[in-house]
Protein backbone atom coordinates (compact mmCIF):
# COMPACT_ATOMS: atom_id res chain seq x y z
CA UNK A 1 0.00 0.00 0.00
CA UNK A 2 1.08 3.62 -1.02
CA UNK A 3 0.13 6.70 -1.93
CA UNK A 4 -1.08 7.81 -5.07
CA UNK A 5 0.22 11.67 -4.35
CA UNK A 6 2.94 11.47 -1.95
CA UNK A 7 3.69 15.63 -3.05
CA UNK A 8 0.00 15.65 -1.01
CA UNK A 9 1.20 14.50 1.93
CA UNK A 10 1.08 17.14 5.26
CA UNK A 11 5.38 16.63 5.38
CA UNK A 12 5.91 17.57 1.73
CA UNK A 13 2.71 20.08 1.57
CA UNK A 14 4.55 21.78 4.27
CA UNK A 15 8.13 22.36 2.62
CA UNK A 16 6.43 22.74 -0.71
CA UNK A 17 3.04 23.83 -0.06
CA UNK A 18 4.02 27.30 -2.67
CA UNK A 19 4.89 25.09 -5.09
CA UNK A 20 2.76 24.72 -8.64
CA UNK A 21 0.28 22.14 -8.76
CA UNK A 22 -2.24 23.11 -10.76
CA UNK A 23 -2.99 25.55 -13.82
CA UNK A 24 -6.30 25.98 -15.53
CA UNK A 25 -6.12 29.28 -17.31
CA UNK A 26 -5.95 31.94 -14.91
CA UNK A 27 -6.91 30.18 -11.97
CA UNK A 28 -4.13 28.28 -10.27
CA UNK A 29 -3.40 26.09 -6.86
CA UNK A 30 -0.54 25.23 -5.18
CA UNK A 31 0.43 22.04 -3.59
CA UNK A 32 -1.09 23.18 -0.24
CA UNK A 33 -4.14 25.06 -1.83
CA UNK A 34 -4.51 21.75 -3.57
CA UNK A 35 -4.15 19.39 -0.66
CA UNK A 36 -6.27 21.85 1.24
CA UNK A 37 -9.44 21.87 -1.22
CA UNK A 38 -9.00 17.95 -2.33
CA UNK A 39 -8.96 17.18 1.83
CA UNK A 40 -12.01 19.06 2.03
CA UNK A 41 -14.06 17.44 -0.40
CA UNK A 42 -12.45 13.58 0.29
CA UNK A 43 -14.11 14.98 3.97
CA UNK A 44 -17.58 15.12 2.24
CA UNK A 45 -17.41 12.00 0.12
CA UNK A 46 -15.59 9.62 2.59
CA UNK A 47 -17.79 6.22 2.50
CA UNK A 48 -20.04 7.42 -0.18
CA UNK A 49 -19.53 4.34 -2.71
CA UNK A 50 -18.60 5.49 -6.33
CA UNK A 51 -19.00 8.85 -6.95
CA UNK A 52 -19.40 10.53 -10.39
CA UNK A 53 -17.41 13.07 -11.71
CA UNK A 54 -18.75 15.55 -14.07
CA UNK A 55 -15.03 15.75 -15.68
CA UNK A 56 -15.66 19.70 -17.40
CA UNK A 57 -11.52 20.91 -18.78
CA UNK A 58 -11.77 22.87 -15.65
CA UNK A 59 -10.03 23.02 -12.54
CA UNK A 60 -12.83 21.43 -10.01
CA UNK A 61 -12.54 17.78 -12.07
CA UNK A 62 -8.90 17.78 -11.33
CA UNK A 63 -9.67 18.42 -7.64
CA UNK A 64 -12.76 15.90 -7.63
CA UNK A 65 -10.52 13.17 -8.78
CA UNK A 66 -7.99 13.97 -6.34
CA UNK A 67 -10.11 13.99 -3.44
CA UNK A 68 -11.90 10.81 -4.32
CA UNK A 69 -8.40 9.10 -4.59
CA UNK A 70 -7.37 10.36 -1.44
CA UNK A 71 -10.65 9.15 -0.62
CA UNK A 72 -10.08 5.67 -1.32
CA UNK A 73 -13.22 6.07 -3.40
CA UNK A 74 -13.52 5.23 -6.97
CA UNK A 75 -14.49 7.95 -8.95
CA UNK A 76 -16.14 7.58 -12.40
CA UNK A 77 -15.34 10.60 -14.96
CA UNK A 78 -18.80 11.61 -17.22
CA UNK A 79 -18.14 12.74 -21.02
CA UNK A 80 -20.27 16.33 -20.91
CA UNK A 81 -21.07 15.59 -24.64
CA UNK A 82 -22.49 12.34 -23.82
CA UNK A 83 -26.07 11.96 -25.05
CA UNK A 84 -28.69 11.29 -22.28
CA UNK A 85 -29.14 7.39 -23.81
CA UNK A 86 -25.06 6.92 -23.06
CA UNK A 87 -25.00 8.84 -19.85
CA UNK A 88 -27.92 6.95 -18.48
CA UNK A 89 -26.52 3.38 -18.91
CA UNK A 90 -23.10 4.77 -17.70
CA UNK A 91 -25.33 5.75 -14.63
CA UNK A 92 -27.32 3.11 -14.37
CA UNK A 93 -24.67 0.36 -14.76
CA UNK A 94 -21.81 2.48 -12.34
CA UNK A 95 -24.43 3.68 -10.02
CA UNK A 96 -22.75 6.12 -8.23
CA UNK A 97 -24.14 7.45 -4.97
CA UNK A 98 -23.47 11.07 -5.76
CA UNK A 99 -21.84 13.70 -8.94
CA UNK A 100 -19.37 16.20 -8.18
CA UNK A 101 -19.42 19.16 -10.43
CA UNK A 102 -18.52 22.67 -10.95
CA UNK A 103 -20.87 25.32 -9.35
CA UNK A 104 -23.27 26.99 -11.35
CA UNK A 105 -23.34 23.95 -14.37
CA UNK A 106 -26.27 22.92 -15.20
CA UNK A 107 -26.59 18.96 -15.74
CA UNK A 108 -28.39 16.77 -17.81
CA UNK A 109 -31.41 14.70 -16.52
CA UNK A 110 -29.75 11.76 -15.63
CA UNK A 111 -27.10 12.86 -13.17
CA UNK A 112 -29.17 15.60 -12.15
CA UNK A 113 -31.22 13.69 -10.61
CA UNK A 114 -28.37 11.97 -8.23
CA UNK A 115 -27.36 13.84 -4.87
CA UNK A 116 -25.02 16.73 -6.09
CA UNK A 117 -21.43 18.25 -4.65
CA UNK A 118 -20.47 21.24 -5.96
CA UNK A 119 -16.65 21.41 -6.29
CA UNK A 120 -15.12 24.06 -3.92
CA UNK A 121 -11.36 25.09 -5.32
CA UNK A 122 -10.91 27.21 -2.14
CA UNK A 123 -11.69 24.39 0.42
CA UNK A 124 -9.80 23.23 3.08
CA UNK A 125 -9.71 20.33 5.23
CA UNK A 126 -6.76 17.63 6.16
CA UNK A 127 -5.58 15.25 3.53
CA UNK A 128 -6.74 11.93 5.04
CA UNK A 129 -4.46 9.21 5.57
CA UNK A 130 -4.21 6.87 3.16
CA UNK A 131 -5.73 3.53 3.91
CA UNK A 132 -6.55 2.37 0.71
CA UNK A 133 -5.37 -1.30 -1.13
CA UNK A 134 -3.40 -1.17 -3.99
CA UNK A 135 -6.07 -3.39 -5.84
CA UNK A 136 -8.78 -1.19 -4.84
CA UNK A 137 -10.53 0.27 -7.84
CA UNK A 138 -9.36 3.91 -8.08
CA UNK A 139 -11.65 4.60 -11.33
CA UNK A 140 -14.42 3.37 -13.58
CA UNK A 141 -13.54 4.72 -17.05
CA UNK A 142 -15.86 4.20 -19.91
CA UNK A 143 -15.08 2.52 -23.08
CA UNK A 144 -16.35 4.41 -26.24
CA UNK A 145 -18.79 1.65 -27.33
CA UNK A 146 -17.92 1.08 -30.44
CA UNK A 147 -19.47 -2.10 -30.24
CA UNK A 148 -22.40 -2.30 -28.14
CA UNK A 149 -23.04 0.02 -25.07
CA UNK A 150 -20.01 1.30 -23.33
CA UNK A 151 -18.09 -0.73 -20.60
CA UNK A 152 -16.81 0.53 -17.28
CA UNK A 153 -13.08 -1.15 -16.95
CA UNK A 154 -12.28 -0.91 -13.36
CA UNK A 155 -8.56 0.48 -13.00
CA UNK A 156 -7.26 -0.46 -9.93
CA UNK A 157 -5.05 2.11 -8.08
CA UNK A 158 -1.70 -0.25 -8.86
CA UNK A 159 -2.53 0.29 -12.07
CA UNK A 160 -2.23 4.05 -12.12
CA UNK A 161 0.56 4.04 -9.75
CA UNK A 162 2.32 1.35 -11.95
CA UNK A 163 2.00 3.38 -15.40
CA UNK A 164 2.50 6.70 -14.13
CA UNK A 165 6.18 5.10 -12.49
CA UNK A 166 7.06 3.61 -16.13
CA UNK A 167 6.32 6.70 -17.79
CA UNK A 168 8.36 8.48 -15.09
CA UNK A 169 11.38 5.74 -15.83
CA UNK A 170 10.52 5.87 -19.48
CA UNK A 171 10.53 9.82 -19.84
CA UNK A 172 12.96 10.82 -17.40
CA UNK A 173 9.96 12.51 -15.67
CA UNK A 174 10.71 14.57 -12.45
CA UNK A 175 9.61 17.07 -10.43
CA UNK A 176 10.71 20.19 -12.53
CA UNK A 177 8.87 19.07 -15.81
CA UNK A 178 5.80 21.27 -16.40
CA UNK A 179 3.11 19.76 -18.60
CA UNK A 180 1.02 21.48 -20.71
CA UNK A 181 -1.82 19.60 -22.47
CA UNK A 182 -5.18 20.47 -23.90
CA UNK A 183 -6.90 16.89 -23.51
CA UNK A 184 -10.55 15.88 -22.32
CA UNK A 185 -10.50 14.83 -18.67
CA UNK A 186 -12.80 12.08 -18.81
CA UNK A 187 -10.26 9.73 -20.59
CA UNK A 188 -7.08 8.12 -19.47
CA UNK A 189 -5.01 10.08 -21.57
CA UNK A 190 -6.29 13.74 -20.32
CA UNK A 191 -6.74 12.82 -16.94
CA UNK A 192 -4.59 9.91 -16.00
CA UNK A 193 -1.52 11.18 -17.61
CA UNK A 194 -2.13 14.67 -18.27
CA UNK A 195 -3.34 15.51 -14.33
CA UNK A 196 -2.64 12.75 -12.20
CA UNK A 197 0.83 12.04 -14.05
CA UNK A 198 2.11 15.44 -12.87
CA UNK A 199 1.21 15.57 -9.62
CA UNK A 200 2.49 11.92 -8.53
CA UNK A 201 5.60 13.13 -9.97
CA UNK A 202 5.41 16.63 -7.88
CA UNK A 203 5.13 18.73 -10.97
CA UNK A 204 3.28 20.92 -12.71
CA UNK A 205 0.43 21.01 -15.13
CA UNK A 206 -0.85 23.51 -17.35
CA UNK A 207 -4.36 22.93 -18.90
CA UNK A 208 -5.04 24.95 -21.90
CA UNK A 209 -9.24 24.63 -21.44
CA UNK A 210 -9.45 23.93 -25.57
CA UNK A 211 -6.37 22.96 -27.42
CA UNK A 212 -5.01 25.71 -29.64
CA UNK A 213 -1.16 25.97 -30.94
CA UNK A 214 -1.61 29.70 -29.96
CA UNK A 215 -2.04 28.54 -26.48
CA UNK A 216 0.95 25.28 -26.64
CA UNK A 217 3.52 27.78 -28.33
CA UNK A 218 2.63 30.35 -25.28
CA UNK A 219 3.30 27.99 -21.94
CA UNK A 220 6.31 26.16 -23.60
CA UNK A 221 7.75 29.82 -23.92
CA UNK A 222 7.05 30.28 -20.62
CA UNK A 223 8.54 27.21 -19.02
CA UNK A 224 6.90 24.00 -19.56
CA UNK A 225 8.62 21.09 -20.13
CA UNK A 226 6.64 19.12 -22.05
CA UNK A 227 3.49 18.59 -24.14
CA UNK A 228 0.89 15.94 -24.68
CA UNK A 229 -1.53 15.67 -27.61
CA UNK A 230 -3.55 13.71 -29.89
CA UNK A 231 -2.47 13.37 -33.72
CA UNK A 232 -5.44 16.13 -34.54
CA UNK A 233 -3.74 18.46 -32.20
CA UNK A 234 -0.29 17.61 -33.78
CA UNK A 235 -1.36 18.27 -37.28
CA UNK A 236 -2.55 21.38 -36.63
CA UNK A 237 0.81 22.33 -35.53
CA UNK A 238 2.01 20.82 -38.19
CA UNK A 239 0.03 23.42 -40.84
CA UNK A 240 1.10 26.27 -38.45
CA UNK A 241 4.32 26.40 -38.41
CA UNK A 242 5.34 27.60 -41.40
CA UNK A 243 3.49 30.97 -39.79
CA UNK A 244 4.09 31.01 -36.46
CA UNK A 245 7.69 31.23 -35.44
CA UNK A 246 7.09 31.15 -32.01
CA UNK A 247 5.29 27.83 -32.40
CA UNK A 248 8.83 26.52 -33.72
CA UNK A 249 10.04 28.10 -31.43
CA UNK A 250 8.46 27.03 -28.80
CA UNK A 251 8.27 23.24 -29.17
CA UNK A 252 12.35 23.56 -30.57
CA UNK A 253 13.05 24.65 -26.91
CA UNK A 254 10.25 21.93 -24.82
CA UNK A 255 11.84 18.72 -23.41
CA UNK A 256 9.32 15.90 -24.33
CA UNK A 257 6.91 16.11 -26.94
CA UNK A 258 4.57 12.78 -26.92
CA UNK A 259 1.30 12.33 -28.88
CA UNK A 260 -1.36 9.21 -28.00
CA UNK A 261 -4.87 7.90 -28.41
CA UNK A 262 -4.04 7.59 -32.49
CA UNK A 263 -1.23 6.76 -34.55
CA UNK A 264 0.15 10.09 -35.51
CA UNK A 265 0.87 10.26 -39.32
CA UNK A 266 4.69 9.88 -40.81
CA UNK A 267 4.48 13.34 -43.01
CA UNK A 268 3.30 15.42 -39.76
CA UNK A 269 6.32 13.92 -37.84
CA UNK A 270 8.80 14.86 -40.84
CA UNK A 271 7.06 18.40 -40.89
CA UNK A 272 7.35 18.81 -37.17
CA UNK A 273 11.06 17.68 -37.23
CA UNK A 274 11.92 20.04 -40.29
CA UNK A 275 10.92 23.00 -38.76
CA UNK A 276 11.74 22.48 -35.03
CA UNK A 277 14.93 19.98 -35.01
CA UNK A 278 12.47 17.97 -32.35
CA UNK A 279 10.50 14.56 -32.75
CA UNK A 280 7.41 13.69 -31.14
CA UNK A 281 7.60 10.34 -29.41
CA UNK A 282 4.38 8.42 -29.09
CA UNK A 283 3.32 5.64 -26.52
CA UNK A 284 0.29 3.27 -26.85
CA UNK A 285 -2.13 2.33 -24.66
CA UNK A 286 -5.98 1.57 -23.73
CA UNK A 287 -8.42 1.96 -21.47
CA UNK A 288 -8.00 -1.45 -20.40
CA UNK A 289 -4.21 -1.35 -20.21
CA UNK A 290 -3.19 1.98 -19.47
CA UNK A 291 -0.01 2.36 -21.09
CA UNK A 292 2.00 -0.75 -22.49
CA UNK A 293 4.58 0.56 -24.11
CA UNK A 294 6.68 4.02 -25.58
CA UNK A 295 9.52 5.53 -27.30
CA UNK A 296 11.88 5.88 -24.57
CA UNK A 297 13.15 9.95 -23.68
CA UNK A 298 17.26 8.34 -24.24
CA UNK A 299 15.67 6.19 -27.39
CA UNK A 300 15.59 6.54 -31.02
CA UNK A 301 12.10 8.40 -31.56
CA UNK A 302 10.94 6.31 -35.20
CA UNK A 303 8.02 7.89 -37.07
CA UNK A 304 5.46 5.66 -37.28
CA UNK A 305 6.57 2.84 -33.95
CA UNK A 306 5.35 3.33 -30.43
CA UNK A 307 8.63 2.60 -29.02
CA UNK A 308 9.23 -0.86 -27.03
CA UNK A 309 7.36 -2.25 -23.74
CA UNK A 310 7.95 0.07 -20.74
CA UNK A 311 8.80 -1.70 -17.58
CA UNK A 312 6.95 -4.39 -15.57
CA UNK A 313 4.73 -4.96 -18.91
CA UNK A 314 4.74 -8.28 -20.98
CA UNK A 315 3.88 -7.84 -24.59
CA UNK A 316 3.42 -10.16 -27.27
CA UNK A 317 1.88 -11.11 -30.83
CA UNK A 318 0.14 -13.49 -31.55
CA UNK A 319 -1.69 -15.31 -34.65
CA UNK A 320 -5.67 -15.83 -35.06
CA UNK A 321 -4.80 -18.99 -32.88
CA UNK A 322 -3.35 -17.84 -30.38
CA UNK A 323 -0.10 -18.81 -31.82
CA UNK A 324 3.04 -16.25 -30.43
CA UNK A 325 4.69 -15.13 -33.37
CA UNK A 326 8.43 -15.26 -32.34
CA UNK A 327 9.96 -13.32 -35.50
CA UNK A 328 10.83 -9.55 -34.83
CA UNK A 329 10.81 -9.02 -38.71
CA UNK A 330 8.81 -5.73 -39.02
CA UNK A 331 6.56 -7.85 -41.54
CA UNK A 332 5.14 -10.72 -39.39
CA UNK A 333 1.19 -8.98 -38.01
CA UNK A 334 -0.40 -10.71 -35.05
CA UNK A 335 -2.36 -9.04 -32.14
CA UNK A 336 -1.38 -7.28 -29.27
CA UNK A 337 -1.78 -9.26 -26.22
CA UNK A 338 -0.20 -7.90 -22.56
CA UNK A 339 -0.02 -9.06 -19.36
CA UNK A 340 1.23 -6.86 -16.34
CA UNK A 341 0.13 -4.83 -13.46
CA UNK A 342 -0.99 -1.87 -15.26
CA UNK A 343 -4.15 -3.99 -16.17
CA UNK A 344 -7.86 -3.54 -15.39
CA UNK A 345 -9.33 -5.73 -12.93
CA UNK A 346 -12.73 -6.41 -14.97
CA UNK A 347 -15.77 -4.36 -17.05
CA UNK A 348 -17.93 -3.49 -14.26
CA UNK A 349 -21.12 -6.01 -13.90
CA UNK A 350 -19.98 -8.00 -17.34
CA UNK A 351 -18.11 -10.81 -15.89
CA UNK A 352 -18.74 -12.91 -19.78
CA UNK A 353 -16.74 -9.79 -21.18
CA UNK A 354 -14.12 -9.78 -18.72
CA UNK A 355 -13.68 -13.43 -19.49
CA UNK A 356 -13.17 -13.25 -22.98
CA UNK A 357 -10.74 -10.81 -22.89
CA UNK A 358 -8.00 -12.69 -21.26
CA UNK A 359 -6.63 -15.48 -22.36
CA UNK A 360 -6.25 -18.52 -19.70
CA UNK A 361 -2.14 -17.72 -18.59
CA UNK A 362 -3.74 -13.81 -18.24
CA UNK A 363 -2.86 -11.46 -21.63
CA UNK A 364 -5.35 -9.36 -22.49
CA UNK A 365 -6.36 -9.32 -25.85
CA UNK A 366 -6.19 -5.95 -26.80
CA UNK A 367 -7.13 -6.25 -30.54
CA UNK A 368 -4.68 -4.16 -32.17
CA UNK A 369 -2.69 -5.50 -34.74
CA UNK A 370 1.13 -4.86 -35.14
CA UNK A 371 4.62 -5.98 -36.20
CA UNK A 372 7.90 -5.89 -34.41
CA UNK A 373 11.12 -4.49 -36.23
CA UNK A 374 14.30 -6.71 -35.24
CA UNK A 375 15.38 -4.35 -31.94
CA UNK A 376 11.89 -4.79 -30.82
CA UNK A 377 9.97 -1.34 -31.30
CA UNK A 378 6.29 -2.04 -31.77
CA UNK A 379 4.86 -0.41 -34.98
CA UNK A 380 0.18 -0.87 -34.76
CA UNK A 381 -1.08 -1.64 -38.00
CA UNK A 382 -4.37 -1.36 -37.01
CA UNK A 383 -7.58 -2.64 -35.24
CA UNK A 384 -8.30 -6.15 -35.36
CA UNK A 385 -11.94 -5.79 -36.25
CA UNK A 386 -11.89 -2.83 -38.41
CA UNK A 387 -8.15 -2.49 -39.77
CA UNK A 388 -6.87 -5.99 -40.51
CA UNK A 389 -7.33 -6.81 -44.39
CA UNK A 390 -7.04 -10.34 -45.89
CA UNK A 391 -6.59 -9.85 -49.55
CA UNK A 392 -5.07 -12.31 -51.84
CA UNK A 393 -4.02 -14.45 -49.13
CA UNK A 394 -1.79 -11.39 -47.38
CA UNK A 395 -2.51 -9.82 -43.85
CA UNK A 396 -2.46 -6.30 -44.63
CA UNK A 397 -2.55 -3.60 -41.53
CA UNK A 398 -4.42 -0.57 -42.32
CA UNK A 399 -2.22 1.99 -40.93
CA UNK A 400 1.05 1.75 -42.92
CA UNK A 401 -1.43 2.23 -46.24
CA UNK A 402 -2.67 5.44 -44.49
CA UNK A 403 0.27 6.88 -43.50
CA UNK A 404 2.10 6.23 -47.33
CA UNK A 405 -1.33 7.81 -48.93
CA UNK A 406 -0.79 10.97 -46.25
CA UNK A 407 2.83 11.07 -47.79
CA UNK A 408 1.02 12.25 -51.14
CA UNK A 409 0.71 16.39 -51.22
CA UNK A 410 -2.90 15.79 -53.15
CA UNK A 411 -3.99 13.75 -50.09
CA UNK A 412 -5.79 15.99 -47.05
CA UNK A 413 -6.61 12.93 -44.91
CA UNK A 414 -6.92 9.47 -45.40
CA UNK A 415 -8.91 6.09 -43.99
CA UNK A 416 -8.25 2.65 -45.11
CA UNK A 417 -10.98 0.03 -45.23
CA UNK A 418 -11.58 -3.56 -46.85
CA UNK A 419 -14.70 -5.19 -48.46
CA UNK A 420 -15.51 -8.24 -49.70
CA UNK A 421 -14.04 -8.91 -52.96
CA UNK A 422 -14.95 -12.26 -54.79
CA UNK A 423 -11.50 -12.90 -55.68
CA UNK A 424 -9.27 -11.50 -53.42
CA UNK A 425 -11.39 -12.17 -50.19
CA UNK A 426 -11.09 -8.36 -49.39
CA UNK A 427 -10.56 -5.28 -51.44
CA UNK A 428 -8.65 -2.33 -50.27
CA UNK A 429 -10.83 0.92 -50.07
CA UNK A 430 -8.75 4.29 -49.71
CA UNK A 431 -11.26 7.05 -48.15
CA UNK A 432 -9.30 10.17 -49.40
CA UNK A 433 -10.52 13.87 -48.25
CA UNK A 434 -8.55 15.70 -51.48
CA UNK A 435 -6.06 18.74 -50.88
CA UNK A 436 -8.06 20.13 -53.80
CA UNK A 437 -11.92 19.10 -53.73
CA UNK A 438 -12.17 20.39 -57.39
CA UNK A 439 -9.10 18.20 -58.34
CA UNK A 440 -8.99 14.86 -56.57
CA UNK A 441 -6.18 12.39 -56.94
CA UNK A 442 -7.33 9.38 -59.55
CA UNK A 443 -6.74 6.37 -58.39
CA UNK A 444 -4.15 4.95 -60.59
CA UNK A 445 -2.05 7.69 -58.92
CA UNK A 446 -2.81 6.97 -55.63
CA UNK A 447 -2.36 2.82 -56.32
CA UNK A 448 1.20 3.89 -57.86
CA UNK A 449 1.96 5.27 -54.98
CA UNK A 450 1.32 3.08 -52.18
CA UNK A 451 2.53 0.36 -54.56
CA UNK A 452 5.90 2.13 -54.96
CA UNK A 453 6.50 2.62 -51.35
CA UNK A 454 4.99 -0.94 -49.78
CA UNK A 455 3.98 -3.25 -51.90
CA UNK A 456 2.02 -3.78 -54.70
CA UNK A 457 -0.44 -5.76 -53.02
CA UNK A 458 -1.29 -3.04 -50.62
CA UNK A 459 -2.38 -0.53 -53.45
CA UNK A 460 -6.12 0.60 -53.03
CA UNK A 461 -8.62 -1.03 -55.70
CA UNK A 462 -11.02 1.55 -54.72
CA UNK A 463 -11.23 5.34 -53.91
CA UNK A 464 -13.99 7.12 -52.01
CA UNK A 465 -13.82 10.64 -51.77
CA UNK A 466 -15.08 12.58 -48.76
CA UNK A 467 -15.38 16.12 -47.42
CA UNK A 468 -14.04 15.24 -43.81
CA UNK A 469 -13.44 11.85 -42.11
CA UNK A 470 -15.49 11.12 -38.86
CA UNK A 471 -13.86 11.52 -35.95
CA UNK A 472 -14.30 11.22 -32.21
CA UNK A 473 -13.56 13.51 -29.09
CA UNK A 474 -9.42 11.91 -29.24
CA UNK A 475 -9.11 12.45 -32.85
CA UNK A 476 -10.17 8.49 -34.13
CA UNK A 477 -11.26 7.81 -37.06
CA UNK A 478 -14.45 5.94 -36.50
CA UNK A 479 -13.94 3.64 -39.46
CA UNK A 480 -17.79 2.02 -38.77
CA UNK A 481 -19.55 5.63 -39.73
CA UNK A 482 -17.69 5.14 -42.83
CA UNK A 483 -18.43 1.45 -43.69
CA UNK A 484 -22.34 1.39 -41.94
CA UNK A 485 -23.03 5.00 -44.29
Amino acid sequence: MSSLFPALSPAATGAGADRPALRFGERSLTYGQLAAAAGGTADRIRGAGRVAVWATPAMETAVAVVAALLAGVPAVPLNPKSGDKELGHILSDSEPSLVLAPPGVELPPAPGALERIDVDVHATGPVPEDRADDGAPALVVYTSGTTGPPKGAVLPRRALATTLDALADAWRWTDDDVLVQGLPLFHVHGLVLGILGPLRRGGSVRHLGRFTTEGAARELNDGATMLFGVPTMYHRIAEALPAEPELAKALAGARLLVSGSAALPVHDHERIAAATGRRVIERYGMTETLMNTSVRADGEPRAGTVGVPLPGVELRLVEEDGTPIAALDGESVGEIQVRGPNLFTEYLNRPDATAAAFTEDGFFRTGDMAVRDPDGYVRIVGRKATDLIKSGGYKIGAGEIENALLENPEVREAAVTGEPDPDLGERIVAWIVPADPASPPALETLADHVAGRLAPHKRPRVVRYVDALPRNDMGKIMKRALTDG
